[in-house]
């Protein structure tokens, strides 16, 4: 054996040694002709899925890129080499390569190289679901090129679509990409890119619904692949319009394009096979066959001179068989724990699984008891706020006022803390859907600020507005939930700031096209937030420090709803606070533009509203539909006392029957009675009275949709128990709508 080794090593050693001083020095030139072949058949090899040759080649390009110290080749080595590791799916060798290549670009200033990194980078963070920081790589990619890089800028606007496309989030942005990427490759020769271009156009027509569209980029795509010998792109568009067939009921033609993805997808199977073959002839070929047949003889010889050396090899040749005999039981022992591992495994998992389903059950459980106990809790807190304010009216002595004022705040605070509860209910139940409607964001804020003035006042804080006047004046989106969110953050603000300022700045990031995004903060100069605690502070039942709870009160749900609420909307909010110095809440959220500021500009000022005065209830007739007799009778004693003519209704049916049968300028309908309910009592009235203002006088639970009221026509609603101040504005409102309207 020793023999045999010596004369293989003899042999390679002395077979290399010649060869190498046989080989001519080729200038750098040379070389870097010889490395851009290289590198344009590797290429060449990964778009036909060619793995082995391209990484032969990869590997050569770059020992020669070291070889003369070419430092942009060695990038772009890894660059290409990084993309062979993305289409693997090797994310994490990707991700090695790819930053190899960055460091390198960086260093030597190859901007147009390190661009081309940059989309490359994009890809790999897009496929790991990273698009935040795909999109950023992207922003960079394009802020290095300028309008001459046309092919270039093609890719990103490429990329910014499959982003689009992968996020699932704006179809429509992705085609708009996708044209924009078009009209740059219009007179690139870069079939790849094109192919790859129609492939995921088909895509955002498909998820659109748009079959004819979807069918005919998915055949542009398949037609250069075919043409070019793209082999992933020609897998891709046969399973793209296998798809595309079967959602036409189409299934035969859906089967056949299946079939000839696979039978492309085992053509390269075999041919990666092939090459491996291929690899292992050419190392050890029929020459050095031929060396160790003639070794061996050698060997043979020798060993037939020497009986010592038989004896010897005999006696190795028993311990191995021994060895492998032992190894052979160890192999059978380790299958057999690891099967019965397997099945251990196996048991765990299925304990695993029915632990899960009790926990989801256990968490619909209580999030239902949670929802009925709020709502419980809601009945006969309206009657104690109610009855509060009716004894505050009625002159009671400093002492009782004191007490009253005392029970009215406690009324609050639990209403507060049982609105925070059903708010974070309904979001960890998945309960909130997001609507999109038109509104103006500067007078929503506005509103929000005059609903909170009175509490700033108390505090003795200032809170000033900077709001962006490039801002459109008609958005679309979920004015609710912006609403929500901001009464939570300012509230929070207020709360821990005393004889202060809190300043609130909404600014445009940027448009584009019909898309804006605008940036919130909320900064604020009170008690601030120690670093260890500012990690914490948005989960439920948090609070800066017990010392805090105590000093200000609260239960800690504000933050953790205001965090559920954007990411809902697909945003995250962030925190910068010190100890002492305040906190700054910032965070941005993107809405569809529907009219700009220069438009509404030349447009005439909308009149201001008409303060409202209770005057207005003098003499008019209001409905009460409700079957709780305390709250009849509460809701009742409130109207009378600013000289309103009401009348009670018990349940839904005989407030249908009252209402034909009376004039009525507003109605206060309860939800939930015996009989029909609320909805169904609406719905009947608006049957024949579509005029009457109809308010939801109702303590909300989970299961109900707000959106359901207006849908069945209802004007507004008002949650339960109420504050009073609310639930005359509202009233005073509609009656004087109504007011208007009929003169």
């Amino acid at each position: 054996m020793k023999n045999l080794s010596l004369i293989i090593f003899i042999s390679f050693f002395y077979s290399y040694t010649f060869a190498f001083q046989d080989r001519e020095v080729k200038d750098e030139d040379e070389i870097s002709d010889q490395i851009q072949q290289l590198l344009s058949g590797a290429e060449s090899s990964i778009f036909r899925y060619n793995f082995d040759d391209a990484i032969t080649k990869l590997d050569s390009s770059i020992v020669l890129s070291r070889s003369i110290n070419h430092k942009r080749y060695t990038a772009l080595s890894s660059n290409i080499l990084a993309n062979l590791r993305y289409i693997k799916h090797e994310y994490e060798s990707a991700n090695t390569h790819i930053k190899n290549a960055i460091a390198i670009q960086k260093e030597i200033g190859d901007d147009i190289g390190l661009a081309y990194s940059y989309i490359q980078y994009a890809k790999i963070l897009d496929l790991q679901k990273k698009f935040s920081e795909a999109q950023d790589y992207l922003d960079r990619a394009e802020n290095i090129y300028d309008s001459d890089n046309r092919e270039q800028l093609g890719l990103v606007a490429l990329n910014r679509g499959v982003l689009s496309l992968h996020r699932g989030d704006d179809y429509e942005d992705a085609l708009t990409h996708f044209r924009n990427a078009e009209i740059y490759l219009s007179n690139s020769e870069n079939e790849y890119e094109k192919s790859r271009l129609n492939y995921y156009r088909s895509s955002a027509h498909l998820f659109l619904g748009d079959l004819g569209k979807a069918e005919e980029s998915a055949r542009k795509a398949l037609d250069l692949a075919y043409e070019n010998g793209f082999a992933g792109m020609m897998i891709s568009g046969n399973r793209r319009l296998s798809a595309i067939h079967e959602v036409n009921k189409q299934p035969d033609t859906a089967l056949a394009y299946l079939k000839e993805s696979y039978e492309i997808k085992d053509s390269i199977y075999n041919m990666n096979e092939a090459e491996l073959a291929r690899e292992v002839n050419s190392r050890y070929g029929q020459d050095a066959l031929k060396n160790t047949l003639s070794a061996l003889t050698l060997q043979n010889a020798e060993q037939e001179k020497s009986l010592k050396v038989n004896k010897l090899t005999t006696i190795l040749s028993v311990a191995l068989i021994t060895i492998l005999s032992l190894l052979t039981l160890s192999l059978y022992k380790n299958n057999n724990l690891r099967a019965r591992a397997n099945d251990l495994l196996q048991k765990k998992n299925t304990e695993l699984t029915l632990a899960k389903e009790n926990a989801e059950k256990a968490s619909l459980a209580k999030a239902q008891f949670l929802s009925t106990i709020t709502h419980e809790l809601r009945t006969p807190l309206y009657a104690v706020t109610g009855l509060t304010h009716l004894l505050l009216e009625e002159s009671p002595t400093e002492n009782q006022k004191e007490h009253l004022n005392s029970l009215k705040f406690s009324g609050e605070y639990l209403l507060s803390l049982i609105n925070n509860i059903l708010d974070l209910n309904k979001l960890e139940a998945n309960k909130v859907e997001v609507m999109s409607t038109t509104f103006n964001l500067k007078r929503r804020i506005s509103d929000v600020l005059v609903a909170l003035k009175n509490s700033a006042d108390e505090k003795n804080t200032s809170i000033h507005l900077s709001f962006d006047d490039s801002i459109p004046t008609k958005l679309k989106g979920d004015p609710l939930k912006i609403s929500q969110i901001l009464i939570n953050l300012i509230g929070n603000s207020i709360k821990f700031t005393e004889n202060g300022d809190i300043w609130i700045s909404v600014y445009k990031l940027k448009q584009l096209n019909e898309t804006v995004y605008l940036s919130f903060q909320i900064k604020d100069n009170g008690e601030g937030i120690s670093k260890e605690k500012q990690k914490a502070i948005f989960e439920n039942f948090t609070q800066g420090s017990t010392q805090i709870n105590r000093k200000f009160g609260g239960t800690g749900l504000g933050l953790s709803i205001v965090k559920n609420l954007l990411s809902l909307l697909n945003s995250e909010i962030t925190l910068e606070s010190d100890l002492g110095k305040g906190s700054k809440f910032t965070f941005e959220l993107k809405f569809e533009a529907l009219e700009n500021p220069a438009i509404t500009a030349q447009t005439p000022k909308e009149e201001k509203p008409v303060a409202l005065s209770n005057d207005i209830m003098i003499d008019k007739r209001i409905l009460i539909v409700e079957d709780n007799k305390i709250n009849q009778m509460i809701t009742r004693k409130i109207l009378e006392k600013n000289k309103v003519i009401c009348d009670v209704a018990d349940n839904g049916t005989i407030a249908i029957d009252k209402v034909q049968n009376n004039h009525f300028d507003l109605i206060l309908m309860d939800i939930h009675m015996p009989g029909i309910s609320g909805i169904e009592a609406t719905i009947e009235i608006r049957k024949f009275n579509k005029e009457i203002p109809v308010i939801a006088l109702t303590a909300v639970t989970l299961d109900e949709n707000l959106d359901e009221f207006y849908l069945n026509g209802f004007n507004d609603i008002i949650p339960k128990p109420y504050k009073t101040e609310e639930f005359f504005h509202k009233i005073n409102r509609y009656l004087a709508a109504s007011a208007k309207a009929t003169t």
